[in-house]
């Protein structure tokens, strides 16, 4: 069956979905995007995604192309259409199409937005075989990270670094030498004193909405975490680091730029917070409709 793709307000095969050459997402990277794991048709923490993605849209003055229940129908619609009970769901909203010039054009374009669908793993059972390598390497990004931008290219070649080193991401490294995070992900430790901690939010980190969904959780199952600041020396030094993302989920790193963390094997503390994770994502998957925030 091939895909389907939505493009404002059309369900298309995913061959034929375009859009506009001048479209200001494609010119200048004017837009925002999103992505959600969808687990046996359900939909993933989808409200912290849809707050997040308001936020973003709010940060670059884009005017919300519908409401939340609208968007809600439409992935419900996607997810249906495509028939993958295990995939990922990209949204992007750019400002629109409109002659080339970087202000913002006037009158103001309707928003454009896409929709598709891929195939993802299904959720790792195994967490030794989910265990990944990493590298460091210097963060290149623009000075606000904290808006989910389609502008990734200091991402992408960050990961195009990792994959020619044989690992899965690259953890960020700022100016001062200070962890940011990774190009895809949220980056936690646990330090030298084993002591679980991962960057406190601000301008220079996306706040990963798998990130709030295990604060949450290790708050209700009392595990004491911190937001703190931490150095690429303290990262060499941990016993433990682990990943989060609506891709990653809740990943252990086990070897960083060829050197083992710790022992060299997924840590106990991980295996705990990736055990709570993977209840939260089996709990979202019971007894609520197919396609909805759950």
């Amino acid at each position: 069956m091939s895909r389907v793709a939505y493009v404002n307000g059309r369900f298309l095969p995913l061959s034929a979905a375009m859009v506009l050459a001048e479209d200001r997402g494609f010119q200048f990277a004017d837009g925002v995007y999103e992505v959600i794991y969808v687990k046996g048709g359900r939909l993933i923490d989808a409200e912290l995604h849809l707050a997040r993605l308001n936020r973003s849209l709010a940060a670059i003055r884009i005017s919300p192309p519908m409401s939340q229940a609208a968007l809600l129908c439409l992935m419900a619609e996607l997810i249906r259409r495509n028939r993958l009970p295990d995939g990922l769901l990209y949204l992007q909203i750019t400002r629109g199409a409109a002659p080339r010039e970087h202000a913002f054009p006037r009158p103001l374009p309707k928003p454009t937005v896409v929709m598709t669908m891929r195939r993802a793993p299904a959720f790792p059972k195994d967490l030794n075989a989910w265990a990944a390598a990493a590298i460091t390497y210097p963060d290149q990004r623009w000075a606000r990270c904290d808006i989910k931008t389609v502008g990734l290219l200091p991402n992408v070649l960050a990961k195009q670094a990792a994959r020619e080193r044989g690992a899965q991401e690259a953890i960020l490294i700022d100016a001062n030498g200070m962890v940011t995070e990774g190009a895809s992900s949220t980056v936690w430790i646990a330090d030298a004193a084993g002591r679980l901690c991962t960057r406190t939010l601000d301008h220079a980190v996306l706040p990963g909405c798998t990130r709030e969904a295990v604060a949450a959780l290790l708050a209700r199952q009392g595990i004491a975490w911190t937001e703190r600041a931490f150095s690429l020396a303290e990262l060499q030094q941990a016993r433990e680091v682990f990943l989060t993302s609506a891709t990653s989920f809740v990943r252990p790193i086990t070897a960083i730029d060829e050197n083992p963390v710790g022992n060299g094997q997924v840590g106990e503390l991980t295996r705990k917070v990736f055990d709570v994770f993977a209840r939260h994502v089996a709990e979202q998957t019971t007894d609520t409709p197919a396609g909805t925030a759950a």
